[in-house]
């Protein structure tokens, strides 16, 4: 139903299924070591898929390769004759490989990297979405994406591994892959009418790690018009928290990206890295930032908005909609009338 990834989330939705269901799809995520390995065992999966190990969380990991040891947890409940998929592009792929041989049955690999199961042989980004070729079962796919950037070609090739790993039908299954759109806060895309000024918004508020945030500042970059970057702190990083924020700056020179808007006190070491010319505006908080973005932005400018759960930065995305929703009712209201006597 949604990402109920936690202690209370995972059994939520393992006792919510209807006994009619063919398919259940439970996310089971972590900050701790141990934590996967307690969900795994409740949802006893036949397919278990490791996305990615990025550095999230590092705050309770002393390094990266700990948190793919802790993702590794998954494969502990798999049910007997149980698949592992794990993405063979990403830090510590050999290690999450090992990890599975260990507890699966079979493994399939995704990515470009020219050894996985399911390779990525090209991709063609573009501002509203892009194009892939995929070599998958000793044949080639094109495949469309309706969600701009390379991690969802990623996710994409995650999800064919399963098709496939499941039996079912790989071209359905890739039509299908191009009408997916991303969800609120995690990457939908939508235009806001402010009166004279009409902005595109690119909603990623729902959270944020370094490696989420390069992949939202690269879509960034592939949009036409001034870019514009709203960042919240990214949080549980521990001591590489200013290091990792403040080496966001070259990202963002990457995508050409305008003007930067910073809420947090993290977000100051990356405020310090970014030229003059880049900076917009720096506040404590989400809320306090959120009336100085809606005074900078002009006609036509793409907007991003992203920062870790706890950053709140869906304040900004409620600031720009109660001023859109301000304008609407002003355009509603009847003009007035003016009686003159004579």
């Amino acid at each position: 139903r949604a990402s109920y990834n936690n202690h209370w989330g995972v059994p939520l939705t393992l006792a919510n299924l209807r006994p009619e269901s063919t398919f259940a799809v439970a996310e089971l995520g972590m900050n701790h070591a141990g934590e996967i390995s307690a969900l795994t065992r409740m949802a006893r999966p036949h397919i278990a898929v490791i996305t990615a190990i990025a550095p999230a969380h590092l705050a309770n990991f002393a390094d990266t390769s700990s948190i793919a040891d802790a993702k590794c947890e998954i494969f502990e409940g798999l049910e007997p004759g149980g698949i592992a998929v794990v993405n063979a592009d990403t830090l510590h792929a050999d290690r999450l490989r090992e990890g599975a041989r260990r507890l699966a049955a079979s493994v399939i690999s995704f990515g470009a990297d020219a050894a996985a199961d399911i390779r990525l042989l090209a991709l063609e980004p573009a501002a509203d979405g892009s194009r892939a070729r995929v070599s998958i079962a000793g044949r080639q796919l094109a495949l469309r994406f309706a969600a701009p950037g390379q991690h969802w070609a990623m996710n994409s090739l995650a999800v064919l591994a399963v098709v496939q790993a499941l039996g079912l039908d790989l071209d359905h299954a890739a039509l299908r892959l191009a009408g997916v759109q991303p969800g609120a806060g995690r990457g939908a895309t939508r235009e806001i009418d402010l009166g004279k000024r009409t902005i595109r918004l690119l909603d990623e508020s729902y959270n944020a790690n370094p490696a989420s945030m390069l992949a939202a500042l690269d879509v960034l970059g592939q949009q036409a018009g001034r870019r514009v970057a709203v960042l919240g702190d990214m949080l549980e990083l521990g001591d590489t928290a200013p290091e990792l924020h403040a080496g966001l700056s070259t990202a963002i020179e990457a995508a050409s990206i305008d003007q930067v808007f910073l809420a947090g006190p993290m977000m100051r070491y990356l405020d310090a890295a970014l030229p003059a010319a880049q900076r917009g505006d720096w506040a404590e908080d989400s809320k306090s930032l959120a009336p100085l973005v809606l005074e900078a932005l002009a006609h036509g400018d793409v907007v991003l908005v992203k920062g870790s759960l706890g950053s709140a930065m869906r304040h900004v995305i409620e600031a720009l909609d109660q001023a859109a929703a301000e304008v609407a009712r002003s355009a509603d209201a009847p003009s007035p009338r003016s009686v003159v006597g004579g």
